[in-house]
């Protein structure tokens, strides 16, 4: 599978940075976290509910239609997982 390139450019940078919390549904207990801002890119690895991370910032993908956020790490976890 390649990896998404295509971005919204006028997204970029929503989040300019600050500690927020995983947050998942009532089925799932994690949450993925990605090499890249879109389900396109491969797994990293898995955060716990309840985990705090710094973030960077947030863009838009279009081909998934997610906003997802960069945390401190350089690895990206999908926006609306946080809080």
């Amino acid at each position: 599978m390649t990896e998404m390139k295509k971005l919204n450019a006028d997204a970029l940078d929503q989040v300019t940075g600050g500690r927020l919390r995983v947050v998942c549904n009532d089925t799932v207990n994690y949450a993925n976290v990605r090499t890249g801002p879109g389900t396109g890119y491969r797994k990293a690895y898995t955060l716990k509910n309840g985990t705090y991370v710094d973030t960077v910032r947030k863009v838009f993908n279009e081909e998934d239609g997610y906003y997802w956020t960069q945390i401190d790490d350089g690895c990206w976890i999908a926006s609306h997982l946080l809080q």
